[in-house]
């Protein structure tokens, strides 16, 4: 038995009071759909300007599955992290914060650097400042891989960085350093977990800024053109959202010391090219939709402020925290295909 499995079955004996930020979106509403599926209690908070109520009402579907799920145990405040005394509020009484609420996206952030730091940097120390204030145990949130800037070597190891290539990288390694910073100076223990391209259910194949799994799905869905930024020779760590979720949990419940005050990688430690990640996902599409037909992809310019390359070294959180992803790319596209078939041609 791996540890996140000890640790299941430690939840299903033991309710602790978590509250999941941006709750409405796609990492915050799989981490409410497992708290719940394994009897915790749970509150979400979100301002819906980028999350959906769908998304906590298909968590909550999904929860039900389990003979544990009481839906007394989840809480939702509408609310923006913007307003301090909200913050304060929604902290009282709680155990873990799982922060995952903010406005992602490179080009938005490129686009809109001011909306990009209220949301990310003043919203997120709101969220710290009230954890520490009601003396909760332990605040998770969601860094990202953009912290490695132009450091170009491969894999990404946590404690070497480059020089930040765009606003949004920017706002998530100043919300490192304040992390940092609040566990030195009011003792609050914290770990941020550096996210490689996660994809799975509930993410949101629409708009400017959609990720490239769902976009996609999405256009090929509908018949419509898919798009490759470069040549396609680009490549990324797709990281699965059971990954994800896995790590949120296993970081707010480690007890060795050194554990914690962390910053860690959130990946499988694979590169996948984009040409082959079209190759996957047309495979896997054809499994779920065997009469469907595909197009070739069209090629455009590389984008700005995107990295050419990116994979991770995981063995920091395999070694402190007991990581095991369970899904690789082809594995996690198989797992989450009939959702995004389901799901993406609405």
């Amino acid at each position: 038995m791996n540890n996140f499995e000890q640790i299941k079955e430690h939840l299903l004996t033991t309710k602790y009071n978590w509250l999941v930020t941006g709750a409405g979106g796609f990492i915050g509403s799989n981490l409410i759909e497992f708290l719940l599926f394994y009897n915790q209690n749970v509150t979400g908070i979100d301002n819906f300007s980028t999350g959906y109520r769908k998304n906590i009402n298909m968590a909550l579907e999904g929860a039900n599955e389990s003979r544990f799920f009481n839906k007394k145990n989840f809480t939702f405040i509408e609310m923006d992290i913007l307003d301090l005394e909200s913050c304060l509020n929604s902290t009282q009484n709680i155990d873990f914060v799982l922060h995952q609420a903010a406005l992602g996206s490179v080009p938005r952030s490129i686009e809109n650097p001011i909306q990009s730091n209220k949301a990310n940097v003043e919203g997120f120390l709101n969220m710290l400042f009230a954890s520490k204030e009601n003396s909760v145990k332990r605040f998770i949130f969601a860094a990202s891989s953009s912290s490695y800037g132009d450091h170009a070597s491969l894999p990404k190891k946590e404690d070497i960085i480059g020089k930040p290539l765009n606003p949004y990288a920017v706002t998530k390694l100043t919300n490192e350093l304040y992390a940092d910073v609040f566990s030195k100076c009011y003792e609050l223990d914290y770990v941020g977990l550096r996210y490689f391209n996660v994809f799975g259910k509930r993410q949101d194949p629409n708009g400017a800024y959609a990720a490239v799994i769902p976009k996609w799905i999405g256009s090929m869905l509908k018949g419509d053109e898919v798009f490759i930024n470069g040549d396609g020779n680009t490549s990324r760590d797709f990281c699965f959202i059971e990954n994800v979720v896995q790590m949120n949990i296993l970081s707010a419940l480690a007890e060795s010391k050194e554990s914690v005050n962390q910053i860690y990688n959130v990946a499988v430690g694979d590169r996948t090219s984009l040409n082959d990640l079209y190759d996957y996902i047309q495979a896997e599409l054809k499994v779920v939709m065997p009469g469907i037909n595909l197009r070739e992809p069209t090629y455009r310019d590389f984008r700005k402020g995107d990295i050419a390359h990116s994979q991770a070294d995981i063995s920091k959180a395999k070694d402190l925290v007991g990581y095991s992803p369970s899904h690789r790319i082809r594995q996690g596209l198989k797992a989450s295909m009939r959702w995004y078939s389901e799901n993406l041609t609405e």
